[in-house]
């Protein structure tokens, strides 16, 4: 077994529906309140931790009810929650979210306790990432965090994942102790100082981003799967084929299992492969964490993606 230490986030989502989206001052009745786990970072330590991976958490919350519901989180999902901090003086991340009967939504985050996860926080708690395999980390932290704790890694020789989402661009960024970089088509734009629209083929954008200084792109694709670039080239590992029916949190259920592969020796492809299988089963449910399989479920048809590879 593997150890995976996710460097990243914990949202809580506050979810109403409504007929339509409110104008600017006006007041319109919703329906179906509810609160929902999220977060890029959250998400993907519980999926490693359904891969059967030794995951841990490592992030700040504030010291409230939202807070508690998290650990409480955790502890259900098997994670560990050694790398839990609390900031002092902010509450933990809470995302405003509307859904509109036609089918749009509005939403509104206020990062709050993820903000003040700073580099001084990793270097206080490094012990927790030199005992880790792999680290990962999206960046709904600030990226010097996310940078501080891949150095660590780096000079311990452990792998780092760099997940840019949201993205930004990383031009001026040191990115020499980031082993990958895990973006999606229109984040791996942003991450170049492009506009989100601008186009460009896949093979050039990973290529491109190749030269940002990572050891590995991993540019994903949706249905088309993985375009991995690395100094010795490209190579294509296609995504399973199956029915969608929601693909929020596919993108963080990837790099868990990119990450769980890496944490267990296994090649890069492998790896890869055992990535895309449990993005691709993520889709077939609702809802985010709640759509992740096990990893008996993945070693049934990961083998599948690795037969169209070879």
């Amino acid at each position: 077994m593997g150890k995976v230490t996710v460097v990243g986030s914990y949202i809580v989502a506050l979810v109403m529906d409504t007929d339509r989206i409110p104008v600017e001052g006006e007041t319109v009745l919703g329906s179906n309140y509810h609160t929902t786990h999220g977060g890029k970072g959250s998400n993907m330590a519980c999926c490693a931790a359904r891969l059967q991976s030794d995951a841990t958490f490592m992030g700040k919350i504030g010291k409230d009810s939202f807070g508690d519901g998290f650990l409480s989180l955790l502890k259900k999902e098997g994670v560990s929650d050694q790398g839990v901090l609390f900031a002092e003086h902010l509450p933990t991340a809470v995302g405003f979210i509307i859904f509109s009967s036609k089918g749009t939504n509005s939403i509104v985050i206020d990062i709050a306790a993820n903000g003040d996860f700073l580099p001084k926080d990793i270097k206080s708690n490094k012990d927790i990432i030199e005992s880790s395999n792999v680290i990962l980390s999206p960046l709904e932290i600030p990226l010097k965090t996310a940078l501080a704790a891949a150095k660590v890694a780096k000079a311990k020789g452990i792998k780092s994942i760099l997940n840019p989402a949201p993205a930004e661009d990383l031009r001026e960024a040191d990115l020499i102790n980031v082993f990958a970089i895990t973006p999606n088509e229109t984040e791996g734009r942003v991450c170049l100082g492009m506009q989100s629209e601008d186009i460009i083929a896949d093979e050039d954008l990973a290529m491109e981003l190749l030269d940002l200084g990572v050891e590995n792109v991993m540019l994903t694709l949706g249905s088309k799967g993985v375009l991995w670039a690395s100094r010795d080239g490209l190579r294509s590992i296609p995504a399973l084929e199956v029915d969608v029916v929601d693909s929020v949190g596919a993108g963080d259920a990837f790099n868990a299992g990119l990450a769980v592969g890496l944490s267990e020796d296994q090649s890069i492809v492998e790896s890869i492969a055992l990535g895309v299988t449990t993005a691709s089963h993520s889709t077939q449910k609702r809802e985010t964490i709640e759509s992740y399989p096990s990893r008996e479920e993945v070693e049934k048809r990961k083998q599948e993606v690795l037969d169209k590879i070879n």
